[in-house]
C-alpha cells in the first residue's frame, strides 16, 4: 500500500472534495457549506486523505470542549475497501487526542454496515437511535461514541 497523508483541508481541495462528496452521498453538501466550515466555523476541523498527490478521501468534525462530533467521513470510490478510511480515521483520531479530545461521536445510517463495521473497529459503540434522521429517506440513524485513546 502506498503511504497516505492526512493534512489540513484548504479551499483548493474543494473541488476533489466535492467530488467525492457527490459520489458518497445521496443529498450531498453544498460548496457553500464547506466553505462556511472552512472559514466561518472556528470549532470544524477537516482533513484531507492524499495519495500520491490525489485527494481521496476527507473527514471532518467539530472540536468542542474535551468532544468531537464526525459531521462527514468519504473515500473516493475507487478506493474504498482498502481500508483508506480505517487509516484516515486512526490518523485524526490520534490528532485529537493529542489536541486533547477525550471522546468521539457520530450518526451513520442504519442501513450502512460497511460504515457501522468500520466505527466499531474503531472502538465506537452505539448509544442510541435518531429516528427519521435522514431527510432524504426518513432513516433512523445510530448514535455511536468512542473513548479514546481505549481502543
Amino acid at each position: 500500500m502506498n503511504k497516505g497523508l492526512v493534512r489540513p483541508m484548504q479551499v483548493d481541495d474543494l473541488e476533489a472534495i466535492m467530488g467525492i462528496e457527490h459520489a458518497s452521498f445521496s443529498t450531498p453538501w453544498s460548496l457553500q457549506a464547506f466553505i462556511a466550515e472552512l472559514k466561518d466555523n472556528e470549532y470544524a476541523q477537516y482533513r484531507c486523505l492524499e495519495l500520491d498527490g490525489h485527494v481521496i478521501g476527507y473527514m471532518g468534525l467539530w472540536f468542542i470542549l474535551d468532544e468531537g462530533h464526525i459531521t462527514n467521513i468519504a473515500i473516493s470510490p475507487g478506493y474504498r475497501g482498502q481500508r483508506w478510511g480505517e487509516f484516515l480515521m486512526r490518523s485524526v483520531m490520534q490528532e485529537m487526542v493529542e489536541q486533547g479530545m477525550e471522546r468521539m461521536t457520530l450518526e451513520v445510517r442504519v442501513s450502512n454496515s460497511p460504515a457501522q463495521d468500520l466505527y466499531k473497529r474503531m472502538g465506537f459503540a452505539v448509544a442510541g437511535v435518531r429516528k427519521g434522521y435522514y431527510a432524504d429517506s426518513g432513516e433512523d440513524a445510530l448514535i455511536m461514541w468512542a473513548e479514546l485513546g481505549r481502543k
